[in-house]
């Protein structure tokens, strides 16, 4: 229940919700079985409308999506090779909105763009194999009561998030802060300056041995930048993204 307006739930490490004005679910990069870092109560999700998965790593592409989406039966947009990986594992195409990067898409209610992200992917056929090689992308929703939000995905900091914030002006970045395996505090503070966005929700930190744990460098290198206002989220906190 919306009142009409987005809010934004941080699921767990690097799942969010989003609810639209209309009452769509929007989850994104899901991981919701067995994952350690979402509550309880948040791993079932009876209801979603519609998928966006940036890369197959397990911690944004559930092994266990098929189960997911033979529940929920939502619309999905994925990069090509996490596409037909599931086309290929007889998930069926009907619930394929197929996309690229720089394509923008009108769906249930919401313009969903696909831009660049620069992370080496795979996807997890099992816990230990893996196959189909791919690069990661990023997000940006445009919702009906002015709400924009840019869902980086996994990535490193990239001189074209400045046209990222020309073309669709977000005025919510959700960026990692992990370090190791994408951009740490210092990077990710790079990327909060060629956003210029008003609001920042840092993710992917304080999970797995050997990322951020913490995200007070981040918060230190952000002061800087007054214009945008950074929103420490814990797992399962939301926002109404108009009160912000």
């Amino acid at each position: 229940m919306t009142n009409g307006q987005t809010t934004l739930q941080l699921l767990g490490h690097a799942t969010f919700k989003v609810t639209t004005p209309e009452g769509r679910i929007i989850i994104v990069d899901p991981w919701l079985i067995n994952n350690p870092y979402i509550p309880d109560r948040l791993e079932v999700q009876e209801k979603i409308d519609l998928l966006l998965i940036t890369h197959g790593h397990e911690d944004h592409f559930d092994i266990h999506i098929k189960e997911i989406i033979s529940k929920t039966k939502p619309k999905i947009i994925a990069n090509n090779i996490c596409r037909w990986y599931l086309i290929e594992q007889d998930v069926n195409e009907e619930f394929f909105e197929p996309m690229n990067l720089g394509g923008t898409l009108d769906i249930l209610d919401v313009k969903v763009s696909m831009v660049n992200a620069f992370h080496h992917s795979h996807v997890y056929v099992t816990d230990k194999t893996i196959a189909m090689p791919h690069a990661a992308n990023g997000f940006v929703i445009r919702m009906s009561d002015g709400t924009t939000i840019y869902f980086a995905g996994d990535t490193c900091v990239f001189g074209d998030m400045q046209l990222i914030s020309e073309i669709y002006k977000p005025n919510i970045a959700v960026i990692p802060i992990a370090d190791r395996t994408t951009m740490g505090a210092l990077e990710a503070s790079y990327a909060v300056k060629l956003l210029r966005v008003k609001h920042v929700i840092p993710f992917h930190y304080g999970t797995f041995a050997g990322y951020a744990q913490t995200p007070d460098e981040f918060l230190a290198l952000t002061e800087q930048y007054a214009e945008s206002k950074v929103h420490i989220l814990k797992a399962g906190e939301t926002i109404r993204c108009n009160d912000l």
